[in-house]
């Protein structure tokens, strides 16, 4: 193993990455805390937890329908023209239900379409843009880690900043202020340099785009279940929560998750790892299986919430191992698009796994539904070991392309790709 080139501080300090980081994280605040944003406003206008629910349901379908969509036509048609009209109309969709309220009910299902539907892929395009705004493979590996912690640190941070908006203004201010936001982080995205330089490679006409790739599809086979695994703890901590009094016990546990992931995450980027990404992304994924295992012990919360902690640890380097194997697997043309597939497999896994736990917990309690997420983690790297054939390193792989001294410095010719053939 050899220290990462530069670190993240280095990386940072290339032209445009802290920008384009920076413009992404807010762009991505309202989808980070729609749930909780949309469950408080119906609330407050009166409906029942069902009809948060069943709301907010809605947004995360048309959501995960969307991102692949809208990934595809970045790829087709370059990122200011999809991503910020997207910005736009998702801060437009989720406005008029700040309007509408809950009558009539189906123009707020309709806006909540709208808004889950055109929320704008900046994860799949700040993937795509970081080849060709970095020097090195190391800085990339370095992007890729600091870009998974930031993704924990996100959904932190995120419900603080909600609950903030209500305390001084109110439920509706929170979800319009967010959206503004986010247009105003896809603006700073869509505005640089790189994001308008940016062209998608030459790409196959076929209708299944990046779907037609076996490692993807085993990547998303993957990430489906290590999402219904952390869906299924979720519900499981807020059961063991109940068991131990109630209180903050359930948000304790779903922190100390996070601040493993983001301990995990920055190890794992301070780092240069040897063999290949994919080989790379078996060890990890087995390593999370295993370190959900002790869960199952549900100990006091002192002790719980220390399992907690170890069993993140794993979570960012699975998610920063899996940005490089997507890139290069991804078909040519098809990166955005790839990348927003993985972003819709693991939430999809989220909320399957959040429904699935729910019986196991009404007749087993928490235990049973940490077993729930413990075999969603095996089964995540049983897809990894049984599929490994067709998840192995491309012939030609090179997760960076060579540039130019123009490129170099900042100057990318239009048409320049930055995928890679799979």
């Amino acid at each position: 193993m050899a220290a990462a080139g530069g670190g993240y501080v280095e990386m940072l300090k290339t032209r445009h990455a802290a920008r384009l980081l920076a413009g992404t994280l807010v762009g991505r605040l309202p989808n980070a805390t729609a749930a909780l944003a949309i469950v408080l406003f119906v609330r407050a206008e009166g409906g029942s937890f069902t009809l948060a629910g069943a709301l907010s349901a809605v947004y995360g379908v048309a959501n995960a329908v969307g991102q692949p969509l809208l990934g595809r036509a970045v790829d087709l048609y370059g990122q200011p023209r999809v991503i910020f009209p997207s910005a736009v109309l998702t801060a437009l969709g989720m406005g008029l239900f700040t309007v509408v309220g809950l009558d009539p009910l189906p123009l707020s299902y309709g806006a909540m379409i709208l808004a889950g539907l055109f929320a704008p892929p900046l994860e799949g395009g700040l993937r795509a843009l970081w080849p060709s705004v970095l020097k090195n493979e190391d800085d990339l590996h370095a992007a890729y880690s600091l870009d998974a912690i930031a993704q924990e640190l996100i959904y932190v941070v995120g419900p603080l900043i909600v609950t903030r908006i209500v305390a001084l203004w109110s439920e509706a201010a929170a979800l319009n202020v967010l959206h503004l936001l986010g247009v105003i982080g896809a603006l700073a995205v869509v505005s640089s340099p790189p994001s308008r330089r940016w062209r998608s490679a030459p790409r196959e006409a076929h209708w299944l785009g990046a779907l037609r790739s076996r490692g993807l599809l085993v990547l998303l086979g993957t990430f489906f279940f290590i999402g219904s695994a952390l869906g299924s703890i979720a519900v499981a901590s807020v059961a063991y929560g109940d068991d131990r009094g109630g209180g903050n016990v359930a948000s304790y546990l779903l922190s100390a998750l996070g601040v493993g992931a983001l301990i995990g995450g920055s190890v794992y980027g301070a780092r240069q790892w040897g063999g290949s990404p994919e080989q790379r992304l078996r060890v990890l994924v087995c390593g999370l299986a295993l370190l959900y295992v002790p869960l199952l012990l549900v100990p006091g919360v002192v002790a719980m919430t220390t399992l907690a902690v170890v069993a993140g640890l794993f979570l960012a380097p699975c998610l920063a191992c899996a940005f490089v194997v997507v890139d290069r697997h991804a078909p040519s043309g098809t990166v955005t698009e790839a990348f927003s597939w993985l972003v819709t497999s693991f939430g999809v896994g989220a909320a399957i796994g959040t429904a699935f736990v729910g019986p196991a917990v009404e007749y087993g309690g928490a235990t049973a539904g940490f077993v729930v997420a413990v075999g969603g983690g095996i089964a995540a790297a049983l897809v990894l070991l049984l599929a490994r054939r067709s998840l192995q390193a491309p012939a030609a792989a090179s997760t960076v392309v060579a540039r130019s001294e123009n490129d170099r410095n900042g100057a990318v010719e239009p048409g320049f790709s930055t995928e890679h053939q799979a």
